[in-house]
């Protein structure tokens, strides 16, 4: 009987530990607080060139604005029957992450011709999970360099690639591509008239490598469409003479163009003085030895 007790005592023992270590975790689980993810995106698609989306994380932490970096974003194709999945991408140290699409043409649209996108964070131990939708119609932007009068002009027409119709009253930016910010032409914004046109003459002496300038037109930020660019190789720039001297042997280039007076004067004062405290301490060992 005494036995039986003893056993049960230490059975109710174990559960109770069991018990109260599982609620423990669990009230400790509960206790860490999970910020809010914060999702950013936009699609943005360059003619004859790649379509992707550019996307941001970021989290308030600490009443202080942050960039999450290595949030796994899933990308899906919504659609009224359900979901596909399309991929995946990172973000980096900055909270940034391009997910380029393979082929745009195996999108699918639904019923307005509207393609619907998600992009979902599943969360982790700090964030919660998180969605952004983004939606955007197909268009096209053709673009050209003519001449009339001898002024060149960057001419451009947007169209809607499944009802072959113009699209009238968009504003579009011409602008020069450049390392930094891009050099606007004409107005900032130029709306597309009842053709879908724009017609913006190209200031002369705008420099390039080669002479070649590039030409951007430029649908930015659209509710309906999003980003789309349409790039203009222009040979009418002013030819940019390289000054550069980094191949040369000057006191800048790299260390396999150090100048020649460099390499000599240095290297005959280093043998110079070796030379001479050689010298020196032949000279020493003789004295010492006559001396003995």
């Amino acid at each position: 009987m005494k036995n039986h007790l003893t056993f049960k005592s230490i059975f109710l023992a174990i559960i109770s530990v069991f018990v109260f270590a599982t609620s423990f975790q669990t009230i400790n689980a509960q206790s860490v607080k999970k910020n809010k993810l914060r999702i950013k995106g936009q699609y943005i698609h360059i003619m004859d060139g790649q379509a992707y989306l550019d996307l941001k994380t970021t989290a308030k932490v600490d009443k202080k604005n942050i960039k999450v970096s290595d949030a796994d974003l899933y990308v899906f194709n919504e659609l009224e029957e359900g979901s596909i999945e399309l991929g995946k991408a990172t973000t980096n140290a900055k909270g940034e992450a391009i997910y380029i699409f393979k082929d745009l043409n195996l999108l699918k649209a639904d019923s307005s011709f509207v393609y619907n996108l998600l992009v979902s964070f599943k969360g982790n131990d700090h964030f919660k999970k998180a969605k952004k939708r983004i939606s955007f119609k197909k268009v096209i932007i053709e673009a050209k360099l003519i001449s009339k009068d001898s002024i060149n002009y960057i001419s451009a027409k947007l169209s809607d690639p499944i009802t072959k119709e113009a699209v009238a009253s968009t504003p579009l930016t011409i602008q020069v591509q450049r390392l930094y910010d891009p050099l606007i032409l004409g107005e900032e914004f130029n709306e597309t008239d009842e053709n879908g046109e724009i017609l913006i003459p190209v200031e002369d002496g705008i420099p390039g490598i080669d002479g070649i300038i590039n030409l951007e037109v430029v649908l930015n930020d659209s509710d309906d469409y999003g980003t789309i660019k349409a790039i203009v190789k222009a040979p009418i720039g002013k030819v940019i003479v390289d000054e550069s001297t980094f191949d040369q042997r000057t006191m800048w280039s790299p260390r396999n163009k150090t100048p020649i007076f460099l390499l000599i004067i240095p290297n005959l004062l280093i043998i110079g003085i070796w030379g001479l405290i050689i010298y020196l301490i032949i000279n020493l060992f003789k004295i010492s030895k006559s001396k003995n």
